[in-house]
């Protein structure tokens, strides 16, 4: 099944759905991630604070796919910011993952308490500027993260990969990429399972003849985002891919746009620190 890319703002091409491991245990991620290559995934993201990216690693190699097939992103954490402890942590998550180099580098969060991420941001520049990594981007930034980060950053973020599901839209942050041409990619898109048995949704799934995770991955993927569902089941890694053969109607987008509560599941950016 072939996977439609985004251009990032840089030229480089992300595929739009990719595969995630968060919270996906070192000794178990080998396993899901060789599932969702087998089943055709070819974007996979994972986080150093994950600690799975040596799972992730053993099955990139086992794999058989050339590297310039794949799309690796993974993320500098809270307490290795600023400028010469990003770049070692870099260093660190290429080892872990047995690779020269990752396709998309992001500060996982601002964690404006600390005042770091100023710094490295200037040292994920350098890093793209060494031919290091093809693009750097953001994670869990507000607008006012945004913000600080133009008025002294020399490139414009790619991405900004955000916790956004029918739950919580995110319509602030999405205008606020969109100005400047950062895409917006999805974190938790189907809410950790929990709008799955929405009466909305399942009334939306019934019309289409697909699951709700489809509908919700669907509606996701027809308003331009990126997404990146997580399952360590076969078959769930399998459906999760099958959602390029259908559309939703404008109504049907508009009912799903209407869940939106503005809950997290996560930390709210403003306040985590990590």
């Amino acid at each position: 099944m072939s996977i439609p890319t985004i251009t990032l703002n840089n030229g480089v091409e992300i595929p739009q759905l990719g595969f995630g491991v968060f919270q996906v245990p070192d000794d178990e991620t080998t396993a899901a991630v060789t599932a969702a290559l087998a089943a055709g995934y070819r974007s996979i993201d994972t986080a150093a604070i994950y600690g799975n990216e040596a799972g992730v690693g053993r099955a990139l190699a086992t794999s058989g796919i050339p590297r310039d097939e794949l799309f690796i992103t993974t993320k500098l954490w809270n307490s290795d910011q600023g400028f010469t402890s990003t770049i070692a942590a870099y260093e660190a998550s290429l080892a872990a993952l047995g690779l020269d180099y990752v396709d998309l580098y992001l500060i996982h969060w601002p964690a404006p308490a600390n005042d770091n991420y100023v710094e490295s941001w200037r040292a994920m520049e350098q890093l793209l500027a060494d031919g290091r990594v093809r693009a750097i981007g953001v994670s869990n930034f507000a607008p006012e993260h945004l913000e600080r980060l133009a008025q002294t950053a020399q490139i414009v973020p790619a991405v900004n990969q955000v916790e956004l599901h029918p739950s919580l839209s995110q319509t602030e942050v999405r205008a606020a990429n969109a100005a400047r041409g950062i895409l917006t990619e999805a974190w938790s898109p189907l809410a950790q399972g929990g709008l799955l048995a929405d009466p909305v949704i399942a009334d939306v799934a019934a019309r289409a003849g697909r699951s709700p995770a489809q509908v919700i991955l669907r509606w996701h993927l027809q308003q331009g985002r990126i997404v990146i569902p997580k399952s360590v089941t076969p078959g769930r890694i399998v459906e999760n891919l099958a959602v390029f053969d259908f559309e939703l109607s404008p109504a049907d987008l508009l009912l799903i746009d209407g869940l939106n509560t503005d809950s997290r599941i996560g930390p709210d950016p403003v306040q985590f620190n990590g």
